[in-house]
Order: C-alpha cells, then sequence, then structure tokens
C-alpha cells in the first residue's frame, strides 16, 4: 500500500470521516446507516443532478432528449470504466429485471429448453426463473451455491447440450461470499454453445471486476448499491460481436441509431446497446448517476481503493464481533471463510434476524435481513468509532432479545 493510499485510508477512519460532508443531505455524521450492500447515501452533488434534469426538461422541452442522451452516455461511459471495457458494451435499463428478462427472449429456448443457475440468486433471477419452470415449457436446473468455492464445479456439470444459458452470481447476495472460477465455467459453457450472464451488482465497485477470462460473458449489475446512484440505473454489458442476437422484448428506443438490418418482414434492430434498448423512462436517474459517477472520479475513489476501505471496514466489524463473545446460538459468523473471499458486507446467521434488524432499527441503526442472515454493510463515508458503536449495539440487541 503506497503512503498516499494509507494517508488516505487514515482520513477515512476519523472521526468525522473526510468524505462524510459531501453526503450531507443524508446525514450520515448523524446516523449509522449500516446499509452499505444495498441502499448507500448518495453524495450531495446527486442533488443537483435531479435539479438539472428538470430545468433541462423545462427548458427544452421535448428536446430535452438530446441532453438526457448525453446523460445516458456518461453513465455508460461510467460503468464502463468500472468493468474495464468500452461504453459501446453497455446498454442501460431501469432495472435488472427488464435487463434479465430482455437477455432470457434472445435465447433459442425453444430449441435448447434449458437454463442454469444456483439456489444463492438475487430475487431478479430466482423469481423470474421460477415463474419460467412453473410454465414448465423450460427446465431450470438450480445447484448448491455454498461453498461458494465449489459453486463452479456444480454449475457446469449442470449445463449440457440442451442449455440455452447459466445465470449465476459473482458476488453471492446473502452472504457476500465471493464466486472464483467464472473464467472456467464461461469456458465450459463456450465449449456447448451455452450463454453465461454474471450478476456483479454486489460486486461492483467494493470489489475490482475484471473481465479478463470472461470477455464472451453477459454482465448484468446496477447502481443502486455500491456505486450510490440511486434507482433506475442498471446496466448489461454486451460482448462484442453479439448482433446475432434478437430479443425479442425489445423497445422502439432500438430504432434510434443507425440500424443493422433492413429485411422485408423483420423487425429492424439498433447497433450496439441500442440493440437491447427499451423504451420511454425518466431520465432524471441518468443525470444523477452522471453526476455521482464525475464526483467519484474527481475524488479517486476508484475500484482498488475502495476495496481497501472495505476490507479494513469488515475486519474492523469482524474483530469487534468476535471479541463481544455473544451466544453463536444466537448469533454467529462464518470464521471458516477468510475475510479476503468476502466482497462488501459481513453476515451473520441468527434465528431471530429479523427481530434484531427491528430492534436495531428502534435504536437508531439501519440495517436489513435476508433469512436467517443478518447483514451489516458499511460504506466509505462511515468513521471506524461508528462502527464500533454499531456492533456493541448489535451486541445489546442479541443480549437483549
Amino acid at each position: 500500500m503506497s503512503p498516499d493510499t494509507a494517508a488516505r485510508l487514515d482520513a477515512l477512519r476519523l472521526s468525522p470521516n473526510a468524505l462524510a460532508p459531501h453526503y450531507s443531505r443524508f446525514r450520515v455524521e448523524e446516523r449509522l446507516l449500516l446499509t452499505g450492500h444495498s441502499h448507500q447515501a448518495w453524495p450531495d452533488v446527486s442533488f443537483d443532478g435531479q435539479l438539472e434534469a428538470w430545468a433541462d426538461a423545462a427548458e427544452g422541452v421535448d428536446d430535452k432528449w438530446e441532453r438526457a442522451e448525453a446523460k445516458a452516455e456518461r453513465v455508460r461511459r461510467g460503468f464502463a470504466r468500472l468493468l474495464g471495457t468500452r461504453s459501446e458494451e453497455i446498454a442501460l435499463g431501469q432495472n435488472t429485471h427488464e435487463l434479465v428478462v430482455r437477455f432470457l427472449s434472445a435465447l433459442p429456448l425453444q430449441d435448447r429448453p434449458r437454463l442454469a443457475t444456483t439456489d444463492g440468486e438475487f430475487h431478479t433471477i430466482r423469481r423470474q426463473l421460477d415463474r419460467l419452470a412453473e410454465d414448465g415449457r423450460i427446465e431450470v436446473v438450480k445447484v448448491a451455491a455454498y461453498p461458494a468455492a465449489t459453486l463452479v464445479e456444480r454449475l457446469i456439470a449442470a449445463i449440457d447440450d440442451r442449455t440455452s444459458a447459466a445465470l449465476v452470481s459473482s458476488v453471492l447476495f446473502e452472504t457476500a461470499h465471493i464466486v472464483p472460477g467464472l473464467d472456467r465455467a464461461l469456458a465450459a459453457c463456450r465449449q456447448r454453445g451455452v450463454e453465461l450472464l454474471v450478476d456483479a451488482y454486489h460486486h461492483l465497485n467494493v470489489v475490482p471486476f475484471s473481465l479478463s477470462g470472461l470477455e464472451h460473458a453477459f454482465v448484468v449489475g446496477g447502481g443502486y448499491k455500491y456505486c450510490q446512484l440511486g434507482e433506475g440505473n442498471c446496466f448489461l454489458r454486451v460482448p462484442p460481436g453479439r448482433d446475432d442476437l434478437r430479443p425479442l422484448l425489445t423497445g422502439w428506443f432500438s430504432e434510434f441509431t443507425h440500424l443493422t438490418e433492413k429485411i422485408p418482414g423483420r423487425v429492424p434492430y439498433g447497433m450496439g446497446p441500442a440493440r437491447w434498448s427499451g423504451a420511454t423512462y425518466d431520465p432524471t436517474s441518468h443525470y444523477r448517476a452522471a453526476a455521482v459517477f464525475r464526483f467519484f472520479e474527481e475524488m479517486d475513489l476508484d475500484p482498488e481503493f475502495l476495496r481497501a476501505v472495505s476490507r479494513h471496514q469488515v475486519g474492523l466489524l469482524a474483530d469487534r464481533f468476535d471479541a463481544l463473545r455473544l451466544d453463536p446460538r444466537r448469533i454467529t459468523r462464518d470464521r471458516e471463510i477468510p475475510l479476503e473471499a468476502v466482497a462488501g458486507f459481513l453476515a451473520f446467521r441468527a434465528p431471530d434476524a429479523g427481530k434484531i434488524a427491528a430492534m436495531l432499527r428502534g435504536r437508531g441503526m439501519l440495517t436489513d435481513h435476508r433469512g436467517e442472515w443478518l447483514r451489516l454493510g458499511p460504506a466509505p463515508y462511515l468513521s471506524d468509532d461508528q462502527l464500533t458503536a454499531a456492533i456493541d449495539l448489535l451486541g445489546e440487541a442479541v443480549r437483549g432479545s
């Protein structure tokens, strides 16, 4: 770690945190916001983005769309920077669901009616695939997500010549466990003509993401969590050269760019990201996102630095929790998984996770739970004192529940 990086980390550990003044509207200095794995606070510049969107609509009326497209392109560049690719590979959507179903609609499901996935996927994929399986025309095979270290081997074993696609997360949303070996999953998929979709939502901007070995993979994610972009900012990374795919679910915005085909009787599609376009949307989200991406770049908050911040914060939470020596029948964490294999939050297994989360909320600490998993998500604008106070409150809640 360079001296400059160490000095910047020290500034964030202090109370008040050096970044906190840039998040004054979310009052991050006054509240214990351990929601960093879900809804992070937005920097104040995002408010300026909201106002700019309104002003452009008032000034340009229907001509606002030229300005809105410039913001959308800025958002594509922001996501491309985090993925290490080009904006020409980034299609935008209001949420990951619309992008996932558009991806599914482009698959040859009539000829290859099988999808492979895991039992640890976020609700976007989980619910939609469950409904397709219920319909009976698509076979959905789910492999165990845990242990994450061997997930890829199980996923590879689940694909065959009837499989259209495999859908898998790069970080599991319940526990923050990082899934290794996705490049091997892609290689196996390509051998059988199977598409691979990687859900990188819990990976992006808290753990550096690399497309090395995943150049031919589709990647979906968004800005609601670690990117601090808020709602309405999601993306689908499409591998280059995939103009062979024609999404069945297609919006008329796909016709705004040069068309790749003009065949009588066939619906034409735009080039690049436009091939996956939807239709009219609220561009305010892109104004906000463009402002936040610019803020991150001006503050040198790149994924490598944010990973260093996250590892310190997750490590502090884990050490403080271990020191409490709470009854493991009430709450515990998986110490067999090294913290370097954990992404941006710390998960605790607790039978009463929902009750504990409610008690913490009543004491001014915001976090959440997924089933029996209580999730504490730090963020770069929180100080060490705030994280220590959060774990102490957790101890009080567990002992008092």
